[in-house]
C-alpha cells in the first residue's frame, strides 16, 4: 500500500510522493493521519522557507496540527492501542536533560518538533510517532477538534504565562485561529470579560459570533484592561496595547513577532509594574484541551472552514491569502 505524502520541494511547490511505509520503533505507534490544520508557520515555510532561525534547506513535509487512528504500535508501547482515535501533540522532547527532568520538556534543547526544518511533519497518510505524544480522544470528538487541541494548547498556556485569573478583563490582540483560541481559554478560565481587536471585520464578526467584545484595531477605545494576550505578532502591537493594562497588569506574547527586535516605551510601562511573558508553544497542556473541547467549554467548530485532500495541500497552504473569510483549512490524507 502506498503512504503517500505532500512534499514541499522547494518554495511554492508541493509534490505528492509516496514515502516509506512506517514501521514503529519499541515505543512508538503508527498513526493513520485523519486530519491536518493548516498553520500560519506552515504557510511561512511554504512561502518564504524559513521562521527565525529555523530555515528550510530541502524537501520537507509540512504540518504539526494532526489527528489520527493507531493502526499499529511497538513492543514496549502501553496505554495506546491499535484502533484508538488519537490527538497527536507534534513535539517529541529527549526526556534526559535538565529542562526534561524539571517538567519544562517543551524547553528541551534537543525537541523534534514536526514539520519544523530539519523534521517532516503530519501531511502524510501514515507517519510513527513516540506513544507518549498521542492522547485519546473521545468517539463525540471530530479529527477536526482533535486537530485543534494543538493550538488551543497554544492559547491555554499563553493564559497560564500570563497568570490569568477569574474575573480578569483580558484583552486579545489578534482574531487569528489562535487568538480566538486564546480568548476561548480565557473565557473557559473565568475571565470577567474578553475583548478581541483586529483589522478584519470577517474575523471580528467571527469574534463575537463566539461570544467576545471586539474593537477595531484602527480605533481602540480608552478601556483599561488586567491581562493582554498579543496573538498578532503585528508591529508596535506589543507596546501599544500593554499601554492599555491597569497597574501590575499582565501580558504574554504569544504571536510570533514579525519584527527582529522590539521597541517598548519603558518609561510609561515601568511604573505601572507591568509582566511580560514570552510563550513557547506549550507544557502539559493536552488533557485540560481535550477536557474543555469534550465538555463543551470551548468550541473550536466556528473556526473550521475549508477542507482538502493531500494533493490539494498546496492551495490549502494559499489559501489565507486567497480567500477573505477563510480562518482554518484543514488537509485529509485519507481522501
Amino acid at each position: 500500500m502506498p503512504n503517500r505524502a505532500a512534499v514541499m520541494t522547494e518554495l511554492n511547490k508541493i509534490v505528492v510522493e509516496e514515502r516509506p511505509e512506517p514501521s514503529p520503533g519499541p515505543r512508538e505507534a503508527v498513526v493513520q493521519v485523519q486530519a491536518v490544520g493548516v498553520c500560519g508557520s506552515d504557510t511561512a515555510y511554504f512561502k518564504v522557507g524559513r521562521i527565525g532561525d529555523y530555515v528550510v534547506d530541502g524537501p520537507i513535509i509540512l504540518g504539526h496540527e494532526a489527528s489520527g487512528v493507531v493502526t499499529e504500535v511497538g513492543s514496549d508501547v502501553v496505554d495506546v492501542s491499535v484502533g484508538d482515535r488519537v490527538a497527536i501533540e507534534p513535539g517529541t522532547p529527549c526526556r534526559d536533560c535538565r529542562e526534561c527532568m524539571a517538567g519544562r520538556y517543551h524547553l528541551c534543547p534537543d525537541l523534534v518538533f514536526l514539520a519544523t526544518p530539519p523534521y517532516d511533519g503530519a501531511l502524510v497518510e501514515r507517519m510513527a510517532i513516540d506513544f507518549r505524544n498521542l492522547h485519546l480522544i473521545p468517539d463525540e470528538m471530530s479529527y477536526e477538534e482533535a486537530a485543534l487541541l494543538e493550538p488551543l494548547s497554544v492559547g491555554i498556556w499563553g493564559c497560564r504565562r500570563a497568570s490569568l485569573e477569574p474575573g480578569d478583563d483580558v484583552l486579545v490582540t489578534g482574531a487569528g485561529p489562535v487568538g480566538l483560541l486564546a480568548a476561548a481559554t480565557a473565557w473557559a478560565f473565568g475571565a470577567g470579560s474578553v475583548t478581541v481587536t483586529d483589522v478584519s471585520e470577517f474575523r471580528l464578526d467571527l469574534a463575537r459570533g463566539m461570544g467576545f467584545g471586539t474593537e477595531h484595531s484602527e480605533a481602540p477605545s480608552e478601556r483599561r484592561f488586567d491581562v493582554l494576550l498579543e496573538c498578532s505578532g503585528a508591529p508596535g502591537v506589543l507596546g501599544q496595547a500593554m499601554g492599555r493594562l491597569r497597574p501590575h497588569g499582565r501580558a504574554a506574547m504569544i504571536g510570533m513577532s514579525k519584527e527582529e527586535a522590539i521597541g517598548l516605551p519603558l518609561s510609561q510601562l515601568n511604573p505601572q509594574e507591568l509582566t511580560l511573558s514570552l510563550v513557547n508553544r506549550y507544557n502539559h497542556t493536552w488533557p485540560l484541551a481535550i477536557a474543555l473541547v469534550s465538555t463543551g467549554r470551548v468550541d473550536v467548530t466556528p473556526l473550521i472552514t475549508h477542507h482538502f485532500g493531500l494533493d490539494e495541500a498546496a492551495d490549502a497552504l494559499t489559501l489565507s491569502s486567497r480567500v477573505s473569510d477563510s480562518v482554518k483549512a484543514f488537509v485529509h490524507p485519507q481522501r
